[in-house]
């Protein structure tokens, strides 16, 4: 199998990105699944949630401006076929350093390649920054499918709508031409409202089966999970919340993967 690569773009914060990031690639490290995962926020709150220090010099920063080779900054997650390029509070000012390059929107794509083209995993997952700013591009510009979580509210719809133009954006400009939606994810999801199933329910309407029938729940053990550096899958395993996340990674890698 060739190296899958994900983006989990949104550029609305609080719709539970990271916690879908770290939460896929730790299902997919339980199947044996060799799993990277990038951290391209500068809040770093990936790096947090598998319990590793933000170190500076430690993040993509370097990579995209070519001083290092990305592979460099690859750490062991402590987690069984799991590595982490973690991110640092200095990977904020690579909007405006990485704007000054040439090929501003190549410099991860060129960064990853040699990565990929070691083989050395089977996924690698990009946990994006809550903007549509350089590193974003330089994300959607690497890898070949975006996930996008959703948070169940309807002012969700209005961000779905701006993420899907800028993903075409990318695909007809040029810069990845062979980008592609792997789908939209529902998350902080409570069946007891009926605001959730009706969002739900209309973007399904509007994406169809683009959107995974897997709804990720708002409940408390997933929120503690992230304060004590550790995934769901790790900190309670047998918990709702846990079983949900393999529930939709086994969807993603049906899409990801699919029979020929």
């Amino acid at each position: 199998m060739s190296t899958c690569s994900i983006a989990l773009a949104n550029q609305k914060g609080g719709v539970g990105k990271t916690t879908t990031a770290v939460s896929i690639v730790a299902c997919l490290a339980e199947r044996g699944q060799r799993t990277l995962l990038v951290d391209l926020d500068p809040q770093a709150n990936a790096t947090s949630a598998l319990g590793l220090e933000k170190l500076s010099g430690g993040s993509v920063y370097q990579a995209l401006l070519g001083s290092t080779a990305l592979a460099d900054s690859i750490r062991p997650s402590g987690i069984a076929n799991l590595d982490l390029i973690p991110s640092e509070v200095d990977l904020a000012v690579a909007e405006v350093d990485v704007a000054r390059t040439e090929n501003y929107v190549q410099r991860l794509r060129n960064a990853l390649l040699p990565i990929r083209e070691a083989g050395r995993y089977d996924y690698i997952l990009i946990d994006c920054p809550p903007s549509l700013g350089i590193l974003t591009m330089n994300a959607l510009a690497a890898v070949d499918r975006v996930l996008v979580p959703i948070q169940c509210e309807y002012l969700a719809l209005e961000g779905l709508a701006v993420i899907t133009r800028v993903i075409n954006q990318i695909r007809t400009s040029g810069a990845n031409t062979n980008l592609d939606l792997i789908g939209v994810v529902m998350t902080m999801y409570d069946g007891r409202t009926n605001l959730a199933q009706q969002v739900v329910n209309e973007v399904r309407k509007h994406f169809g089966d683009k959107v995974f029938k897997t709804l990720i729940p708002r409940t408390v053990r997933l929120a503690e999970a992230p304060s004590f550096g550790k995934p769901i899958t790790v900190y309670d395993s047998g918990s709702y919340a846990a079983l949900v996340y393999r529930s939709l990674t086994d969807e993603i890698t049906a899409r990801a993967n699919p029979p020929s």
